[in-house]
């Protein structure tokens, strides 16, 4: 995906979690992060937006913490977030690609690096203040986003050393996009995964379905049952158990 379109993405995720958040409430239970209130998701990705906000608009070249989760409910709070993600999404397309700022994870540049982390990490929240709404249940993702998603998170997220998937002897694990086409193969080992975009050889488990089911499982959104498992249930019970990512 261009950047434009992670742009795209980014303002589109947070303006229906915004809405989702008014509708449900902010004291509303969000079934997909247990233990969590509206208020909690807010309070943190409005966080997470001004932090970001902050490497983009101010060039900032090596890490700053993040300023804190703000002390607000209700109105007061739906609105704090509704201006920091604007604030986001105007650094991003005011931004430069020549852009030098400190991003985490490998990227053409820094200005594509939080273009796509913040478009996956609202669309992600986006989720998860759906599940506080009475359906309950997340809403569809757009196939290529979620594709470049997944992508994201086992490519680069899961390449890391902080992973926690680990097994005891070598294993593999196949994702199958059934409506895009992508296939990944993740190999787990004692070391961090490594994720490769082929189908070579055997795998252990295999998790298949429409790209959107696949992201919203790989992020412990959806239940297992919403994507097809073939093989070792095993593995997908260690994805769900290991695979969380968690802001420190």
């Amino acid at each position: 995906m261009k950047i434009d379109e992670h742009i795209e993405a980014l303002d589109a995720a947070g303006r229906a979690l915004a809405d989702a958040a008014a509708e449900a409430g902010t004291d509303a239970a969000v079934a997909t992060c247990p233990g969590w209130r509206v208020r909690d998701l807010l309070r943190h990705t409005t966080m997470v937006h001004r932090w970001a906000t902050g490497f983009v608009a101010d060039g900032h070249t090596s890490y700053h913490p993040d300023g804190g989760e703000p002390d607000l409910d209700g109105e007061e709070l739906l609105a704090h977030f509704r201006e920091g993600h604007a604030l986001l999404v105007a650094a991003l397309r005011a931004a430069p690609d020549s852009l030098e700022c400190w991003t985490f994870l490998p990227a053409p540049s820094p200005r594509a690096f939080w273009a796509r982390r913040q478009a996956h990490e609202t669309t992600v929240h986006r989720a998860d203040a759906e599940s506080a709404l009475p359906a309950g249940s997340p809403g569809p993702v757009a196939p290529a986003l979620a594709a470049d998603g997944i992508e994201e998170l086992l490519r680069a997220l899961h390449a890391r050393d902080r992973s926690r998937v680990r097994t005891p002897e070598p294993k593999t694990l196949r994702i199958r996009a059934t409506d895009t086409g992508d296939v990944w193969t993740v190999r787990l080992s004692q070391e961090a995964p490594r994720t490769e975009r082929d189908a070579a050889g055997p795998a252990d488990c295999e998790l298949s379905g429409p790209a959107d089911r696949l992201y919203l499982t790989l992020w412990n959104r959806l239940p297992d049952g919403a994507v097809t498992m073939t093989g070792d249930p095993s593995l997908a019970g260690l994805w769900r158990e290991t695979s969380g990512i968690t802001w420190s």
